[in-house]
């Protein structure tokens, strides 16, 4: 048995507390905060206040899902804040009437028409950031980071800055429905919760079922080892882009049904969340590491944490203070964790010239 089969196998025996709350400490913190905000109100854990948490959480939670793809793949999305205001502000245009002025008549989408629109709107400017990144290697903050306010410029001319209100339509026109998104339940679940727990399933199986989720930890891991194995890199990062700005799109479309209104400013730092969700579930910003689970447990101590602070009656700006020290905890974690399980690989001798070269861990 060699020196390396030897370690690992050592390894495995040892039981680590401390790795043990490094791997666990989403849910911990999540078990942590329910405790604390429990005994702090009573108000708290009651069933209605959980599920209107959920829905708030839905939020960050389905950002955070498409930007897992992204960091996964070694890159970060700065624009997903942006392109939820945008997509909201297409969904609240659409269904103001689209004026034909050659026909003289004004077009009201039904809101599917709408829903599909405004993805189609996420999805393209997921592209653009993927063609900028894949074909024209440039550094993923710095385009995303330009789509940023390319997009909320947009978003700002198309309504000059003001907020598009009145979002609910009209039965003459065939336009109504669009509440339905953020204020209907199913078996007294929030629809944005159940849309939620939806991409998750979808993008869990995606990962971890399917080739494009080996191809996307493959390139993210080692993106050169990844593309001399057949891996169609460009294609995977491009794709994750596109996930990215539909899921940001869906976002938007419940967050402006849920206030029944479309402001260009909307998601406005939401791109900062959705990047401490997936930091707090313990995904590597260094690309190849992370998972759905620990994407949504973060989501989850975010939310759960913000809405704490606001029921116990904290400052807007202690909050802003206690978040920003979860994340920077968070980061620090995951340093310890991903830089704990590099070290192994250090532990075999190198072989000398005069030494037979062991046999493969594998035959053994």
């Amino acid at each position: 048995m060699t020196t390396t089969t030897t370690a690992i196998l050592e390894n495995k025996k040892k039981f680590s507390l401390a790795r043990v709350l490094i791997e666990g400490r989403a849910f911990l913190a999540l078990i942590l905060i329910i405790v604390v905000f429990s005994l702090m109100s009573p108000n708290y854990l009651t069933f209605d206040n959980i599920l209107i948490m959920s829905s708030h959480v839905a939020i960050y939670a389905i950002l955070g899902l498409g930007m897992l793809l992204v960091v996964l793949n070694g890159g970060i999305d700065l624009s997903v804040g942006s392109t939820l205001g945008f997509s909201a502000v297409i969904a609240g245009f659409l269904m103001q009437g689209v004026p034909i002025n050659i026909f003289g008549v004004i077009l009201y989408p039904s809101i599917p028409v709408v829903v599909v629109i405004s993805c189609a709107v996420g999805a393209a400017v997921g592209l653009v950031n993927g063609i900028l990144v894949s074909k024209f290697k440039v550094a993923p903050f710095v385009a995303t980071l330009g789509m940023l306010y390319v997009v909320r410029g947009l978003a700002l001319l198309m309504t000059n800055g003001l907020t598009i209100n009145d979002l609910s339509g009209d039965e003459a026109l065939g336009n109504t429905g669009f509440n339905w998104l953020g204020f209907n339940r199913v078996l007294n679940i929030p629809i944005g919760v159940i849309i939620m727990i939806l991409i998750a399933i979808v993008l869990g199986f995606i990962l971890g079922r399917t080739r494009f989720g080996r191809w996307l930890y493959a390139s993210g891991g080692n993106e050169r080892a990844a593309e001399l194995s057949g891996v169609p890199v460009r294609g995977v990062k491009i794709w994750v882009y596109v996930i990215s700005g539909i899921c940001a799109a869906i976002a938007g479309l419940i967050l402006a049904s849920t206030l029944t209104s479309a402001s260009p400013t909307a998601g406005n730092t939401y791109e900062l969340t959705a990047i401490a969700a997936v930091v707090i579930g313990g995904a590597s910003l260094m690309g190849g590491r992370g998972n759905v689970r620990g994407t949504l447990l973060g989501a989850f101590v975010i939310g759960f944490l913000s809405d704490g602070l606001v029921i116990v009656g904290v400052s807007a700006y202690w909050q802003m203070v206690f978040i920003g020290a979860v994340i920077v905890v968070a980061v620090l974690l995951n340093s310890l964790q991903y830089g704990r399980r590099r070290r192994p690989a250090t532990a075999t001798p190198p072989v000398k010239a005069s030494q037979s070269t062991p046999e493969p861990a594998g035959k053994n």
